[in-house]
């Protein structure tokens, strides 16, 4: 409980154009500003400027990585935190670390990421009722933990609820561009609809760039309440000496212009976690086990309920144990839903589909590079044991 995990490894070789273009920065000895320097923010604002989210640099704000961006706008906001169940593992503990109240909001039952509407409501008039301040909503609307993507009418009815209720809502949106088939799939950022109540938030980590080289960026609504609290924000990074190295910031600004390079590796890899997503996903169904199909992200979210009578023989009685029991017997990390804000005693965990790739950088990149990857020997037989552990829990 004390490390909390990581996030889904993507289990992909380093882009080598971004790796050509963080070499040639590695010389540089000026530190970048806190928030980011020019370059950065500019490409941060075109980035989002395809998407539809018009704005200018002077809005946007980047860290070393999500969680220190997470903390510097919780604490650039008053009042408690409000987020769905489960959410993100680093979330309540940012809200912790401050000190701040936070509350989990159940999600419905098609999709994670957003609240319930109603949940929502008599949340915050239950909080308000007990002299609490509600203020600010976390959301996803591509989720971790569980891989799915928030159908639109649902996300509009969460913001209005929220909006109406006074609370600015931050996005988390690092997995966006993970999404498995995206001609088939509406993902709708709510900064779409509620521009001046939204920030967005992106760790790049999600499709831009390697976990190691921690770079994560927000945008803020063009508003004068805006600009205030990005003033704070940046007076948070200050204070926590959360600046994004220079050769990484060269490499995210490169990585965030979106050349050819780069649109091709995220399409490549959205259709790869696709295929093994749904290999795993069939699996998991297999065994007796529940899970949401997956949509995005590198990940699936298991419900291993039905499962209980043969588990508590095996003594998992929780997901404490389970977490335990599924990465030793899988050899790769499957946090239990205790980390993602569930019940303890919730059998459910969180299932990466980056180990199913292959064990070496030459594997990996085999799978990358197929037509048909789950016809490669090496992810066939991942995939095979992968439902044999899950199978004998039947």
């Amino acid at each position: 409980m004390r490390y909390g995990p990581l996030a889904p490894d993507p289990g992909l070789p380093v882009l080598p154009e971004l790796a050509a273009v963080l070499a040639a920065a590695s010389g540089g000895t000026r530190p970048e500003p806190p928030g980011g320097g020019p370059a950065l923010r500019e490409a941060a604002r075109g980035y989002w400027d395809r998407r539809g989210l018009h704005g200018t640099a002077a809005g946007i704000a980047a860290a070393p990585g999500a969680q220190p961006l997470l903390l510097a706008l919780i604490g650039a906001h008053g009042g408690d935190v409000l987020m769905p169940r489960p959410c993100p593992a680093a979330w309540m503990p940012q809200a912790r670390l401050l000190g701040r109240p936070a509350y989990h909001v159940p999600t419905p039952a098609e999709c994670g990421g957003v609240p319930d509407p109603y949940a929502l409501l008599e949340t915050v008039r239950r909080i308000r009722a007990e002299g609490g301040r509600p203020k600010l909503l976390l959301l996803s609307v591509a989720d971790d933990p569980t891989a799915t993507v928030a159908p639109p009418e649902l996300v509009r009815e969460a913001c209005e609820a929220a909006i109406g209720e006074g609370l600015h809502i931050v996005s988390d949106e690092t997995w966006r561009d993970t999404v498995h088939r995206p001609r088939d799939t509406v993902l709708l950022s709510p900064a779409e609809m509620c521009p001046d109540d939204v920030t967005v938030l992106a760790d790049l980590s999600g499709a831009l760039t390697p976990a190691p080289w921690p770079v994560a960026v927000a945008r803020f609504p063009d508003t004068p309440r805006a600009a205030v609290r990005h003033a704070r924000t940046l007076d948070v990074l200050t204070a926590l000496g959360a600046l994004v190295a220079g050769p990484v910031a060269h490499a995210a600004a490169h990585a965030l212009d979106e050349p050819e390079a780069v649109r091709d590796r995220i399409r490549r890899a959205a259709a790869l976690q696709a295929d093994i997503a749904s290999a795993a996903h069939r699996a998991v169904l297999g065994a007796g086990a529940l899970a949401r199909p997956p949509q995005a992200g590198r990940h699936l979210y298991a419900d291993l309920g039905p499962l209980r009578p043969r588990l508590a023989e095996l003594g998992v009685t929780d997901s404490m144990e389970l977490e335990e029991y599924l990465t030793d017997r899988l050899g790769a990390p499957a946090p239990g839903g205790h980390r993602f804000g569930d019940e303890l005693g919730a059998l459910r965990v969180r299932l990466g589909t980056g180990p199913l790739l292959g064990t070496t950088a030459r594997q990996r990149a085999e799978a990358l590079a197929a037509e048909r990857p789950l016809e490669l020997p090496h992810v066939a037989r991942a995939l095979d044991r992968f439902a044999a552990v899950l199978g004998a829990l039947r």
